[in-house]
């Protein structure tokens, strides 16, 4: 699988010392994470993302910015290694690489609402019915581990890390032990963003493939 493939799959997809965890009931888990998840209407931040093998060797990296604004809509630019872009209106999301000047379409459906960024747009009370979800807490981070309790997922466990309720960390673990971290800075939550932020802009001459599956 090439370097842009892999980052598009996982699209469409740690500590105080002193502090020992504390691991809270599953259900107690999900409720809090709703109770932080909830009130988030929109989401910025750059991002740095890495995939690590299974013995921690990193493998990729990329950087760039993201936008989330609830219900369903994002748009994940990555600016380099290479530029490629994944959009959704709420609808469909659109798969976009300048390079090779092609884009991809489809509807948003059921497999594409499992990944994590569209986890994070979506209703914080779907998390009860499809994640097993347990808390972690060490000094100031809470750390909440999502199993899904469907098969037709993208990864076997997801760890998101808030502070001061404001998340900083995603980690995301395949059935082959790969791991995919993304750590966010210069956040911004519950501010304005302009609906064309989540527009389709299909540049002149670039192929659209709409995929009706």
């Amino acid at each position: 699988m090439t370097m842009k493939k892999t980052f598009a799959a996982v699209i469409l997809f740690i500590v105080a010392p002193l502090a020992m965890p504390l691991t809270a009931l599953a259900s107690e888990g999900a409720d809090r994470l709703t109770r932080i998840l909830e009130p988030l209407q929109t989401f910025e931040a750059r991002f740095e993302q890495h995939i690590l093998d299974a013995s921690g060797e990193r493998l990729q990296e990329a950087h760039g910015r993201m936008w989330l604004a609830r219900p369903g809509k994002f748009r994940w630019e990555v600016e380099a290694p290479y530029q490629q872009e994944v959009i959704s209106d709420g609808e469909e999301v659109m798969l976009h690489d300048p390079d090779l000047e092609q884009a991809t379409i489809q509807a948003l459906d059921h497999r594409v609402t499992h990944t994590p960024a569209l986890l994070l747009s979506g209703s914080a009370n779907d998390l009860v019915d499809s994640y097993d979800v347990t808390r972690q807490q060490q000094g100031s981070a809470e750390t909440f581990i999502l199993v899904p309790t469907l098969a037709d997922t993208l990864f076997e466990e997801l760890k998101m890390t808030f502070r001061g309720e404001l998340l900083t960390t995603l980690q995301m673990t395949d059935s082959t032990g790969q791991r995919t971290a993304i750590e966010f800075r210069d956040t911004q939550q519950n501010h304005a963003i302009d609906d064309s932020r989540f527009d389709f802009e299909i540049p002149e001459g670039t192929d659209v493939i709409r995929d009706t599956r």
